[in-house]
């Protein structure tokens, strides 16, 4: 049997990692400032991550949620604690689009209502309501199209007010910064606004954190700068630094019901022990902190490059923008500076690395960076 092709794949497997750094088979060492996709949040095999999944491996790994387990109880205490929503409700899945879906089925219970707004280059999953209100009509089925959905350009909030006006829109959701989308940002006011918009017409706001969150952008959410309170914010991603985990926070103004939703693998017993963990080690080490200064010293330096067309992003969650492809260029930095990043689109470099990035990898980075373009791109 061979495996269904999903990824383009570079020639090299993975198969160590400590910290910002991973080794390939043969022994070579590379500094990842991906991190799997904004997956790896506190750095590869962190010891204390280690020891707790590996004690918990040897009493239980999984039962089902028809009894207590009180390791849930303790990741929704702590999430609401570090997070500052400790008044929200928590549900356990298993990855990004399932919080995503979970998220707007909520909504349209909660509503009544059955339309969307998402936006311009927006990516919210592949499973079935999650990729509707994903902008990319080439992975969006004929079986998705169930639902009515508009994608206004980010930060435009007189079009979106006057969609909002029929009352029968659900939800709006927004990443907290766009990933795929190319780092994009939402204005501080616009968020305001938006959320005033949607207390006005009883409709759900939905920040899509997957990606953004946990600490990634310098606070625990990014949509957290614009002092916004959404009524579902999902997670994922560096929730588990590498373990399957994702979540739905649930504001006051729903009431849990028997059945209304369900799963089966969601908050496991050894998963919960990957979030928990990967909370105490934020809080340590004070990684949210870092993020943010490690984060401006390498947005602060890569404006500096005349050969950049604009850098943004907060915290460890950067887009690095040309005026033509950057194929060439992270395949570079990747084979001859052993450096491994991201894209978005065609333009953009992507960095995501852990939260654990040192100043000294940051520079390393930079200086890397400076040597490629200088030999890849003309003034």
């Amino acid at each position: 049997m061979n495996l269904f092709n999903v990824y383009p794949l570079f020639d090299i497997e993975v198969t160590k990692g400590i910290g910002c750094r991973i080794s390939d088979n043969q022994g070579i060492e590379y500094l990842d400032l991906y991190g799997g996709h904004a997956v790896i949040s506190i750095g590869h095999s962190h010891p204390y991550y280690v020891q707790k999944l590996t004690q918990q491996l040897e009493n239980l790994v999984f039962y089902s949620n028809s009894v207590i387990n009180k390791l849930q109880i303790e990741l929704a205490e702590k999430l609401g604690k570090i997070s500052g929503y400790d008044d929200y409700s928590l549900f356990l899945v298993n990855s990004g689009a399932e919080a995503n879906e979970n998220a707007l089925k909520l909504a349209s219970f909660h509503t009544g209502r059955r339309k969307v707004i998402a936006f311009n280059k927006s990516f919210h999953g592949r499973t079935s309501a999650a990729v509707r209100v994903t902008d990319n009509l080439k992975i969006v089925a004929p079986i998705n199209e169930g639902f009515d959905v508009e994608f206004p350009e980010l930060n435009d909030i007189e079009t979106v007010r006057k969609s909002l006006q029929n009352n029968d829109v659900c939800a709006v959701i927004i990443e907290g910064i766009q990933g795929v989308g190319g780092i994009r940002v939402p204005n501080v006011e616009f968020l305001k606004e938006l959320s005033a918009e949607c207390k006005a017409t009883g409709t759900m706001l939905i920040l899509d954190e997957v990606q953004s969150g946990y600490g990634r952008s310098g606070k625990f959410f990014a949509h957290q700068y614009a002092d916004i309170r959404p009524d579902l914010i999902t997670v994922a991603k560096g929730m588990g630094n590498g373990f399957p985990i994702g979540a739905v926070l649930i504001s006051p103004a729903f009431e849990a019901s028997f059945g209304l939703l369900g799963t089966t693998f969601g908050g496991s017993h050894l998963a919960c022990t990957a979030a928990i963990a990967v909370l105490d080690i934020i809080k340590v080490e004070h990684l949210m902190e870092n993020a943010q200064k490690i984060g401006s010293y390498i947005t602060e330096e890569l404006k500096k490059i005349a050969q950049i067309k604009e850098v943004r992003g907060l915290g460890l969650m950067i887009g690095i923008e040309f005026d033509q492809p950057v194929k060439e260029l992270r395949n570079k930095l990747l084979f001859e500076k052993k450096i491994f990043t991201g894209v978005s689109g065609t333009n953009i470099i992507r960095l995501l690395p852990p939260l654990c990035l040192s100043k000294s990898e940051a520079t390393l980075f930079i200086e890397s960076f400076k040597d490629i373009i200088q030999t890849t791109l003309k003034e």
